[in-house]
């Protein structure tokens, strides 16, 4: 993903255009975020989850228009907002390149029987009842350990995803746990990109925000756990016994799972470990694949490139050449398993990719042109106490997820907006940091056009809508964080961190 230094870097400015700018009117900054809803509504009204195939991004290119043609009447030049959209979308380009690679690392894992090898190993020892909690525990656990929720959704979620479909249980619903618990992780994470950004936006340090999110966090993701207990105890598994031992079976005879297919897995997660970017961490995990699958899975290879004119070697990099760019295709003679299995490559990211670039567009017109900084200002004119001050934060960061597609810049913008009013009513920088990673970090994978949203539905296979409601965590943290701030309950004020600092000197 984007690095911090590039998201804080402004677009070029042109001053001597600036004092020929209008100010936006309300009107104006409405105007795009209305058009944009209802035809975000009509397309899914007429084309339900396949909507981000192509219908949502004609709305968010028509807002986009809409949002253009109020620049002009304000005075903005094409080159101006031309380079605003320039702007945004460069800030994608990192999670772009780690989109199109985790489809290469999907297809070449399947290849390499790394990712059957996790659904055999899950298959045998994840309870059905348990199984919900437990994908939420795993994902959290991995989460806090390598700070990233790309990652672990990329790797422990696509198999988790397997396990549920193979088990007959709801992806929906596992999907749900998974995002629950990678984002938990990631927030808690004091390797997490957000969790280092936010308090450095607000003004604190990092270990005293993470110590004052253990209050808004802890309580939800209890409250996810128990949801996905219940859940878990109260659907049933459509799979009996008899076929889950015929899954185990076909498994064991197409892939011959073993641990040293999971090599490819321990690489990824020790990359992750050490730090290393999103990037060339996953593009190593593609190439571990590659030749995990070129040592362990020769006759599987020769058989999915189907070509008997070609020699054995060619074929073999004939075959891992079609997982990376176009995903592989299973052949089990199971119809589930198939289902599951043929899934992966480059191309299988494309819709993602523009519906990315169609939102980062039209959040990159909105700010050049100050629609979206007078949505903000509107916003804080209904500030009228530090209770409200919290909620108006939450609310500005949910609706910069919306508006700007990019959790990065739900983060920013407001954080720099609101920190001097926070400073003014005498709250510690702990509250802004807090409020931000409630509501940005957390809501980011719950919009469908937002950089997060799309690539979980694409990288587990379930539409943002369809796991929106079992996303636990993330609907429940944002609420408690209100909540607080409603009850005045652990708002820390500016006095007590000035007399906490002397006692510590």
């Amino acid at each position: 993903m984007p690095s911090k230094n590039e998201l804080q870097q402004s677009p070029p400015d042109e001053p001597e255009k600036v004092s020929q700018h209008k100010p936006a009117s309300l009107l104006d900054a409405l105007t795009p975020i209305i058009a944009l809803v209802a035809m975000l509504t009509t397309a899914v009204y007429l084309f339900s989850s396949d909507s981000s195939s192509g219908a949502n991004q004609i709305a968010l290119i028509m807002a986009a228009c809409i949002a253009l043609v109020i620049g002009a009447k304000n005075g903005y030049s094409w080159k101006e907002m031309e380079a605003g959209i320039v702007h945004s979308v460069s800030m994608a380009t990192g999670a772009l390149l780690i989109l199109f690679s985790v489809g290469s690392l999907i297809g070449t894992w399947i290849l390499a029987g790394t990712v059957p090898t996790m659904i055999f190993y899950g298959m045998k020892v994840l309870n059905p009842e348990y199984f919900y909690a437990a994908s939420c525990l795993l994902c959290a656990v991995v989460a806090i350990s390598i700070g990233s929720s790309w990652t672990v959704a990329g790797t422990l979620g696509i198999a988790l995803i397997g396990i549920a479909g193979a088990m007959g249980l709801s992806v929906e619903i596992t999907a749900g746990a998974i995002i629950s618990g990678a984002y938990f992780g990631d927030k808690m994470s004091p390797m997490s990109d957000t969790t280092n950004l936010a308090p450095a936006v607000a003004g604190t340090d990092l270990f005293s925000h993470i110590r004052h999110m253990v209050w808004t966090t802890t309580p939800s993701i209890i409250i996810a756990l128990i949801g996905f207990v219940i859940l878990g105890f109260s659907t049933q598994s459509s799979g009996g016994s008899s076929d889950l031992e015929s899954t185990l079976n076909i498994l064991q005879s197409q892939y011959a799972p073993g641990v040293h297919l999971l090599l490819p897995l321990l690489v990824v997660l020790l990359l992750a470990y050490k730090k290393v970017p999103a990037f060339p961490t996953v593009i190593l995990g593609t190439f571990a694949g590659a030749i995990c699958a070129a040592i362990f899975q020769f006759d599987n290879i020769i058989e999915f490139v189907g070509d008997d004119n070609l020699l054995p070697a060619v074929a073999l990099l004939k075959g891992i050449w079609i997982a990376m760019f176009d995903g592989y295709t299973a052949n089990t003679g199971d119809t589930v398993l198939d289902s599951l299995l043929s899934r992966g490559g480059m191309s299988s990211m494309v819709n993602t990719v523009w519906l990315i670039l169609c939102a980062m567009a039209f959040g990159g017109v909105m700010e050049r042109t100050g629609l979206l900084k007078r949505i903000l200002q509107s916003i804080l004119g209904v500030v009228t106490s530090s209770s409200s001050l919290i909620i108006t934060t939450l609310a500005s960061c949910i609706g910069a997820n919306l508006i700007t597609g990019d959790q990065f810049i739900a983060i920013l913008l407001p954080g720099r907006m609101l920190k001097v009013e926070y400073t003014k009513r005498g709250l510690a920088p702990v509250n802004l940091s807090r409020a931000l990673e409630d509501s940005a970090t957390i809501t980011s994978p719950l919009v469908p056009w937002n950089t997060c949203g799309a690539y979980m539905a694409s990288t587990l296979g379930v539409a943002t809508i369809a796991y929106l409601p079992y996303a636990f965590f993330n609907l429940v943290c944002p609420l408690i964080s209100a909540s607080y701030a409603y009850f005045n309950f652990k708002i820390e004020k500016l006095e007590e961190v000035s007399e906490a600092e002397e006692v510590i000197a």
